[in-house]
């Protein structure tokens, strides 16, 4: 027969005290005695207590409205289309509580779109805010009017320092480019040019990519044993035609290539390119288990793709800012989610 679940008037039966003087230990609020707090907190150790959570937000009776503000899912760029099944599947198992979500979504190459949807998202009062800050210097005066409205907001698919966010959920960036560069290491000969490529058009405002490609860059500072040249070139036109021009460009330029590292999740573009051309002896990297980008995966023109897990970025984002708006429960600053590595061999086990 289960045991009976410890109820707070057991404990201040236990501990001596008012129920009242257990629920300011509890919550950490009001001044309580420090030896009286010391052996609260003691009886509530030995009794395993945990408080009833849905009852407590139940009882607050308000209804929390989260607004999430992420790229728009495109049939070049289809990565967007797994964080809203993250978030969706949260909403789904906070179901009996007061939540709603409102999702906004602005064009990943238009600063000004982001800026238009930012400034639109306040009319919506949200209580708490989930955002992929893609553009720096605009996701910063974003978040500064959030912290001015006192907003909390949750970062996923990168973070700023200098902004007061409550989370982060996702990949830790620097250290995920450096796997990258270890991984291109094993395969490349030390004498080849490894060529790495950013497709962005504004590449200075895009961190996230720019963090990326700096460590895998550090990588072959001290650790690395491939003494080839390391050609960074950024593709500031993404659309494909310009993409293959300025590949065959500057792979004429440097015929020493041998693996190409992309920074981004459009590793499909260069792999399709080099199946064309008969190139598939290059040792190809890239991010993200798009449809596009496994096909190259299995076929074997790619070698490795590093996976982000999207969808578990974006269902613990809204789960911590539930429990901070709810419960008050400051979550951990950073979390950050395991480099999956990912190969024709193990690829299924991530679909």
């Amino acid at each position: 027969m289960p045991s009976k679940k410890t109820r707070i008037k057991d404990i201040a039966k236990l501990a001596g005290v008012s129920i009242g003087t257990v629920d300011r230990v509890l919550h950490n609020r009001g001044e309580v005695a420090e030896e009286t707090r010391s052996k609260v907190q003691e009886i509530l150790k030995e009794t395993n207590y945990s408080p009833n959570v849905m009852a407590q937000v139940l009882k607050l009776r308000k209804r929390f409205h989260l607004v999430s503000l992420l790229p728009e899912p495109t049939e070049d760029n289809s990565f967007w289309l797994k964080h809203p099944l993250g978030m969706e599947r949260a909403v789904e198992e906070l179901d009996p509580f007061p939540l709603t979500l409102t999702q906004v979504t602005f064009n990943i190459l238009d600063e000004d779109d982001f800026q238009k949807k930012a400034a639109s998202l306040f009319n919506l009062k949200p209580d708490g805010v989930l955002l992929a800050p893609i553009f720096k210097s605009e996701s910063i005066a974003f978040c500064s009017k959030l912290h001015r409205e006192k907003i909390p907001f949750v970062f996923v698919d990168g973070y700023i320092e200098d902004t007061d966010f409550l989370a982060y959920i996702g990949e830790d960036i620097f250290r995920s480019g450096r796997v990258a560069g270890q991984l291109i290491d094993m395969v490349t000969p030390e004498s080849s040019d490894i060529l790495v490529i950013t497709i962005a058009r504004n590449l200075q405002n895009v961190h996230h990519l720019n963090i990326r490609t700096q460590g895998f860059l550090s990588y072959f500072q001290k650790s690395g044993k491939n003494k080839g040249k390391k050609i960074d070139f950024n593709i500031s036109d993404p659309s494909p035609e310009n993409v293959r021009i300025e590949f065959d460009k500057i792979f004429k330029e440097n015929p020493g290539i041998g693996s190409i590292f992309i920074s981004g999740s459009k590793s499909y573009q260069i792999a399709s390119h080099l199946e064309e051309k008969g190139l598939k002896f290059l040792n190809l990297i890239g991010y993200d288990l798009l449809d596009q980008n496994v096909k190259y995966l299995k076929s074997g023109t790619t070698r490795f793709l590093i996976g982000q897990r999207p969808e578990e970025q974006t269902y613990k984002a809204v789960k911590k800012l539930f429990e901070f708006l709810s419960l008050n429960k400051v979550p951990e600053k950073i979390e950050y989610l395991p480099v999956d590595i990912v190969t024709s061999e193990n690829v299924d086990f991530f679909l």
